[in-house]
């Protein structure tokens, strides 16, 4: 079937279907009237000799935001050819998984997931202990799902095996079918309706720079804008040109593990979440298991011996309050599980504005789970007095012979701390304009930000001030954290965002309603693993 463009009158080809047009004196790339303008109409972009791609939904990122939507699309009907999921990855799993390795959890480690949250899988049933007690032919699982957190530890699932079924999954519904390789910069609305999506494919792989979608809905789930260090890290590593020696924990830095491996050393390790816990596991695997001789110095920010919530308060409402000590906020998961189906999730669609970023700052804050392996691991290294705990800031950082002087800020005054490596782990992220396409949305698509400054969504998650026509752009995602809905970046949170927007979609006519006959249908092929 064609797609119609009410408002502007217009039939688009049947989706998929490539409108090159001549070039004879267009280089097929952008150009300062296209970048200049807010809205694109058909014949600038064609001036431009770019070529125009029709198809109805367009999903930019690739990452497992793209993945679970584009599920749940499949799951309602829409056609492969009717969704294009435009990405510089191969897999949706791909940048996930490197920022796991990197961060100290590869394929043999355990996230920090729920059971029930599988990407692969929208019903959630069976869930990854369930299915990792059937693999293995072990009820371990199945019992600590059954006591936690009280008698064990909540369980998680491994990483390779989260990657393995999402792999199953996009195989099932056909993935590679939608994947179109390149990067995307600029998505812009079109006049009389609908958007442009402006896609740099690989070298040689089009006989024109650029590629235009032109579509009616448009998704964006494009991940983190990006990492920031802190400006201590961040002068020390511009000024002596030092990326070894001073390094974060969500970039590649296997090269201190190795020398920490064979010479005794020292390493800063900065930080007090989730990340830093998994790189002091790292450590004291080493030195525990492997015969490093590593001091370790831990340095919080702020140190949290008792019960807390995310504003930093000792003295927390008795109903939102986390277990603390020895430095660390301890919580299951990234936030309560009440935000993605409880009291939390209804009690912050109600709220607005500045009473909406207080509730996140309540609820959010840096923590991590409280896991008895790790937390016999510090009880040792606290008693043979190699993992040290430091509480303060570091003024600034300089070579001296041939080591990192750090000048540290304690309550007690300044004291100088040398030492062999840095690991921040403090997780910082950029703002959401140091991302190309968050930057030009805020500047010419009308999109905004939220109470916290992310991107602006509403219920449904859509990008609210970018209608054009019977268009409709939706986000999803770490960029929407601050909307209506917390836990965006998670694998559940992203399931909840695809879910509404497949629902928002299919009243407007784009795929079906997931009911109780074709939820149930699904399921029974999903399970079997037939292919759709």
């Amino acid at each position: 079937m064609p797609v119609i463009d009410p408002s502007a009158g217009t039939v688009f080809p049947t989706p998929g279907a490539q409108n090159y047009l001549p070039a004879q004196s267009a280089p097929g790339d952008l150009t300062d009237e296209l970048l200049n303008t807010d809205w694109w109409t058909d014949e600038i972009v064609a001036s431009a000799g770019i070529p125009i791609i029709d198809v109805p939904f367009v999903s930019v990122g690739g990452g497992i935001g793209s993945f679970v939507t584009a599920d749940y699309l499949r799951i309602g009907g829409v056609d492969t050819s009717q969704i294009r999921i435009l990405s510089a990855l191969d897999h949706p799993w791909e940048t996930y998984e490197y920022l796991t390795r990197v961060s100290q959890i590869p394929r043999g480690e355990r996230l920090r997931s729920d059971s029930a949250s599988r990407p692969d899988n929208i019903w959630g049933f069976p869930s990854y202990a369930v299915s990792e007690a059937w693999r293995t032919k072990n009820p371990r699982r199945l019992w600590q799902v059954l006591v936690e957190p009280v008698f064990d530890d909540f369980y998680t699932p491994k990483a390779g095996f989260v990657f393995e079924q999402i792999e199953r999954e996009a195989n099932r519904i056909r993935y590679d079918e939608m994947l179109a390789k390149g990067l995307v910069r600029v998505v812009r609305r079109r006049a009389g309706g609908g958007y442009f999506t402006i896609l740099t494919p690989p070298e040689g792989a089009t006989s024109t720079k650029r590629l235009a979608f032109r579509s009616q809905y448009v998704h964006l789930a494009v991940g983190y804008p990006g990492l920031k260090f802190l400006p201590d890290l961040q002068a020390y590593r511009t000024e002596h040109n030092d990326y070894q020696h001073v390094v974060n924990a969500y970039e590649s830095h296997e090269h201190v593990y190795e020398r920490l491996r064979t010479t005794p050393s020292t390493v800063l390790v900065r930080g007090g979440g989730i990340v830093a816990s998994r790189v002091l596991q790292r450590l004291m695997d080493d030195r525990l298991l492997h015969g490093a001789q590593t001091t370790i110095i831990h340095l919080f920010r702020t140190f949290i011996d008792g019960p807390n919530d995310g504003a930093g308060s000792l003295k927390p409402h008795p109903f939102m309050k986390r277990k603390g000590a020895d430095g660390w906020a301890y919580q299951g998961f990234n936030y309560p599980k009440s935000v993605w189906g409880g009291q939390l999730k209804a009690e912050m669609r109600k709220l607005e504005g500045a009473e909406r970023a207080a509730k996140y700052k309540v609820m959010g804050g840096t923590n991590t789970p409280y896991r008895r392996y790790w937390q016999k691991q510090m009880k040792q290294g606290r008693q043979e007095g190699w993992y040290q705990l430091a509480i303060g800031t570091v003024e600034s950082m300089q070579p001296h012979n041939g080591r990192i002087l750090n000048q540290l800020k304690t309550a007690q005054g300044v004291y100088p701390l040398e030492v062999d490596f840095v690991i921040d782990c403090t997780g910082l992220e950029a703002d959401i304009t140091e991302h190309r396409l968050l930057k030009d949305l805020l500047e010419h698509s009308g999109a905004g930000r939220n109470p916290v400054g992310r991107l602006d969504v509403d219920r449904n998650f859509e990008l609210k001030g970018t209608v054009s026509g019977n268009g409709v752009m939706y986000a999803s995602g770490s960029t929407t954290l601050g909307g209506y809905f917390p836990g965006v970046d998670t694998f559940l949170g992203l399931q909840v965002a695809a879910q509404e927007i497949q629902a928002d979609l299919a009243k407007r006519g784009f795929g079906k309603r997931i009911g109780t006959l074709r939820s149930t249908s699904q399921w029974l092929k999903w399970f079997s693993g037939k292919q759709i």
